[in-house]
This record gives structure tokens, C-alpha cells and sequence, in this order.
């Protein structure tokens, strides 16, 4: 999703800023196929530019993708539309990864659930 897509519809834009548009992906929890928590899947297209570019990119691919995640919570939810950017996200995934603990998990899920109800810069 791009920001000032010109398709999205006002109520698209509600449940875009709200994060209500992944309840969906709930589903795919309960199937065992994702986590709450977890670096946020990408597009098959950038998994194939982006393992060529950055370093570590394929490490997160050891866990299972999630609804919410480090990078998320620390100023990466969004596009990334520059390496840099992606860099960063990947950077926050890996430390995510080594650093997984239940504890981490609970306090994911408490921010995400704050900025859902505050808001969130990079929400769109």
C-alpha cells in the first residue's frame, strides 16, 4: 500500500490508519501459517531485489512472518521506499529475532495496540 493511493476509499483509509485492515490476517494465525509477532512479510518481488542487496536480508526468514513487529513499533510500518529505509526495517527484524523473548512479544503487542488507538505517524 502507498500512501495517497487514490483508490482508497475514506472507510479504507479508517481501517488502513486503525490497523482494523489486518484482522484478516487473525486467519492466517489461527492456521498456523503466521504469528502476531514477527517481521512483517514482503512481496515476493522485493524478497528476490532485496537478498542481493542487504545483508542478513533471508534471516528473517527463519521465523514465521507476523501481524506486528519490532520494526513496526520502532518508526518502520510503512513503505520503504529507499534502501536505507529497508535496511533499517531488515536491521530491526534480525535484532528482533536474536533477541526473542515472551516478554519482548508482550511489549510489541502493547505498543502496537497503543498506536492503534493514538494513532500513528506512519499509519495510512
Amino acid at each position: 500500500a502507498t500512501r495517497d493511493d487514490p483508490r482508497t476509499t475514506p472507510i479504507g483509509a479508517f481501517l488502513r490508519h486503525t490497523n482494523l485492515d489486518e484482522i484478516p490476517q487473525f486467519v492466517n494465525v489461527l492456521k498456523g501459517d503466521m504469528s502476531v509477532v514477527g517481521p512483517r512479510p514482503h512481496m515476493l518481488k522485493h524478497t528476490e531485489q532485496y537478498s542481493k542487496l542487504i545483508d542478513k536480508y533471508m534471516v528473517r526468514h527463519l521465523v514465521k512472518p507476523g501481524i506486528t513487529g519490532w520494526a513496526q513499533i520502532t518508526g518502520y510500518r510503512g513503505e520503504t521506499k529507499t534502501l536505507e529505509q529497508m535496511e533499517g526495517r531488515v536491521k530491526r527484524d534480525v535484532w528482533y529475532i536474536e533477541n526473542w523473548s515472551f516478554f519482548l512479544d508482550l511489549k510489541i503487542i502493547y505498543v502496537t495496540v497503543v498506536n492503534m488507538f493514538q494513532g500513528e505517524k506512519n499509519a495510512y
